[in-house]
């Protein structure tokens, strides 16, 4: 009987899973696993732990949910505890196998992870999927990506380039039975269920996005980050929300952002390792970054005396979670304001966004600090702009700045 490992990394789905779905189809004994790396528990070089509480908890709500559905299928899913070297050698051989699938992503510490299994001696198989595009559909060689975000989206709309259908969901073991939707499928179908894709561009700006508001953004972020939906699966529902309801602006830039999340994650396989470097993609290095340990920290505990900045702290604290024009404006701070270091910033969202994910995050870092592809040399935000721009009636500063404190 053949069998195979199939390592869950940011994928953690059954459908619409093409790596999973390979394995599944060649091999006889699939052994489903996902592994505990204790790096995740350790300090950073800025003083906080690289992965809070807040991605833990989400994290483990998304393993349960990803091991009830292995279950209807007939898996079982087997969580590892070391590096994945160590535990995956360790778990092959006791098995009796050699040949580990999963899916591909192109950052550095992903793919060293690659590197160490194969040089202990295992088979391993991976695939790209975490892209709404597949990346040989794309109108250009990844090497050849456009200089930055705006050419790179016209010429794939140029081109009329759509992605890919989502994969036939997989079979549970009793046919008269369907698999149970998770957390993130309920999300999706409940967003999709009501108008908020018709305002969306109009409010997902706004702060305060927040229960009981809850749809001021999509908030698809945390549920494609961990992989519990592909960016198919979201193209595909709201294609036929535009069916349904009629297209717009609104629902045009969920299309938008689903490719800005793209850009982020070719701009990976053309540079890999330079987006790491100090000075990004630049060509000088940085000069010197202050070491201020106490701006940094007034900075993450959200004490900084800039109401709107200690308010977007605050939140990102205590939920993990933060609009996408409030990271704008605290990394800007961070950056402008306290001549802070990006990377230092980039490793806080790390160990806090229940989003969390390792192209948006470095790419939007760069890009904010001038270090990435945006033309104009950094993104520079006036807090006092932003709170008149979004929250002219203090609401957001106010509810964070007590609740917070």
């Amino acid at each position: 009987m053949k069998a195979a490992i199939y390592w869950f990394r940011n994928d953690l789905r059954v459908n619409d899973n093409p790596a999973f779905t390979q394995a599944c189809a060649k091999y006889d004994k699939v052994f489903a696993v996902y592994v505990h790396d204790p790096k995740q528990n350790e300090q950073t070089p800025w003083g906080f732990e690289r992965m809070g509480m807040h991605r833990k908890a989400f994290l483990a709500g998304r393993l349960n949910d990803l091991a009830l559905q292995l279950k209807m299928l007939g898996y079982e899913l087997t969580e590892l505890q070391g590096s994945p070297k160590d535990a995956l050698s360790g778990f092959a051989k006791a098995h009796n196998t050699a040949q580990i699938y999963c899916e591909d992503i192109a950052a550095p510490e992903e793919q060293a992870e690659i590197d160490a299994l194969q040089a202990a001696g295992l088979q391993v198989k991976t695939l790209w999927q975490s892209s709404l595009l597949e990346p040989a559909d794309l109108p250009f060689d990844v090497e050849n990506l456009p200089t930055v975000f705006t050419a790179f989206r016209n010429k794939i709309e140029k081109q009329g380039l759509k992605p890919r259908e989502p994969r036939e969901p997989l079979k549970p073991l009793l046919p008269s039975e369907d698999l149970p939707e998770s957390a993130a499928q309920k999300h999706l179908k409940k967003y999709f269920a009501g108008d908020f894709a018709l305002t969306y561009k109009l409010t997902r700006n706004q702060p305060m996005n927040w229960s009981p508001v809850e749809h001021f953004s999509t908030k698809f972020s945390p549920w494609l980050a961990c992989g519990a939906l592909s960016a198919p699966m979201i193209f595909a529902e709201l294609k036929r929300f535009e069916a349904a309801r009629g297209a717009n602006d609104s629902t045009y830039w969920i299309w938008f952002e689903l490719l800005w999340r793209d850009y982020f994650r070719f701009l990976h396989l053309q540079h890999g390792k330079k987006l790491y470097r100090k000075q990004g993609l630049g060509s000088v290095e940085l000069a010197k970054v202050s070491n201020n340990k106490q701006g940094l920290k007034r900075w993450c505990e959200g004490r900084t005396g800039e109401p709107l900045v200690d308010a977007g702290m605050r939140e990102l604290a205590a939920t993990g979670w933060l609009s996408n024009r409030m990271r704008q404006v605290v990394a800007s701070y961070l950056i402008y304001d306290l001549g802070g270091d990006w990377r230092a910033g980039a490793a806080w969202f790390e160990s806090q966004l229940i989003d969390y994910d390792v192209y948006s995050n470095q790419g939007n870092w760069l890009y904010i600090a001038g270090r990435g592809t945006d033309p104009r040399g950094g993104r520079r935000f006036s807090p006092q702009m932003q709170a008149q721009q979004h929250d002219a009636a203090g609401v957001y500063r106010r509810f964070w700045n007590v609740f917070g404190t």
